[in-house]
């Protein structure tokens, strides 16, 4: 190695180590300080970013336009002062997701139950449950789903998720150990991952995948907020391949310092065609679903990244 690369090398370190510390105490200090200056810390810096503007809240502003137009009659546009403030809420809302999460960890059991309700659809996640063949849950960016995580590991459902890999591997380390000690199993998305998963459904567990955002790139094309996009056919597969039951669900945050959990009823997998032909079909049901909650609360829809064909990359 030479001089040159030993320097690079040394400074990569010394970066992901920073990195690493800032996260974990940064992480520390906002779950033992009161929970109103946490929440405060977190929306103040949200609120700079917002108004700082961007390449992420111009591309949030483009699905938020999504959004409030299929609530639009035909031809017409919504105001865009009227996307503009709703696209900054998302920041305040991205904001209590950290801080939330940030706390979580630290959060007693007790505490978890207490803040955690559901306003529809219980009957359907323990009628679903009880079938023993695992539930392959799939879940849009929109609230805290942890908090959910760990109230169904409280409740004798254990989760295994699919999450993306951080950088620097202390980091992620760090991250998936928090979630352990919450009964949560994260595991990188990638190689693996599937055996993982199929291992919690033939134990009977709950397999969470966030399947609204085609992160690999080869998803199932469907219609998703009246524009031509793709979208992680991974929930669909497993569920069609396994019998496991395949149900939608979403925890919001609020109202209050609540969180709410939404259970749909399980997606009907009853096999119609070629495997490919019912992925399709049910990823585009479970498109619909995604878009009936999203529009429920978009402000807590947490979207930043470029999500359709059109959007700039």
């Amino acid at each position: 190695m030479t001089d040159a690369e030993t320097d690079r090398h040394a400074a990569g370190s010394w970066r992901d180590t920073a990195k690493y510390l800032t996260y974990r105490g940064l992480g520390a200090a906002m779950g033992h300080m009161p929970e109103p200056l946490a929440q405060g810390v977190a929306r103040g810096v949200a609120r700079a970013l917002s108004l700082r503007g961007g390449s992420s809240l111009a591309m949030n502003e483009r699905h938020m336009r999504r959004v409030l137009a299929s609530e639009c009659a035909a031809g017409v546009e919504p105001d865009p002062a009227l996307v503009r403030r709703w696209s900054r809420r998302t920041f305040d809302s991205y904001a209590r997701y950290w801080a939330d999460g940030a706390r979580l960890p630290y959060e007693s059991e007790a505490g978890v139950r207490a803040r955690f309700r559901f306003d529809e659809g219980e009957d359907h996640l323990r009628a679903a449950f009880a079938l023993g063949r695992g539930i392959v849950m799939a879940l849009p960016h929109v609230g805290s789903w942890e908090w959910g995580g760990y109230w169904l590991a409280l409740e004798g459902m254990p989760m295994t998720a699919v999450v993306e890999r951080l950088e620097p591997e202390r980091l992620f380390e760090w991250f998936v150990a928090q979630r352990e000690a919450m009964g949560l199993t994260a595991v990188a998305l990638g190689e693996g991952s599937s055996s993982a998963l199929l291992r919690a459904l033939k134990a009977g567990e709950v397999v969470g995948l966030v399947s609204d955002r085609d992160l690999a790139g080869n998803g199932v094309p469907v219609e998703f907020f009246g524009e031509r996009t793709t979208l992680p056919g991974g929930a669909a597969t497993l569920a069609l391949r396994t019998g496991a039951p395949l149900v939608p669900v979403v925890v919001f945050s609020g109202p209050g310092n609540w969180h709410t959990g939404v259970v749909h009823a399980p997606i009907d997998t009853t096999r119609r065609g070629s495997l490919r032909e019912d992925v399709g079909r049910v990823t585009q049901e479970l498109a619909a679903t995604f878009e009936h909650d999203i529009r429920s609360r978009p402000e807590q829809w947490h979207l930043y990244q470029p999500n359709w064909p059109s959007d700039p990359r």
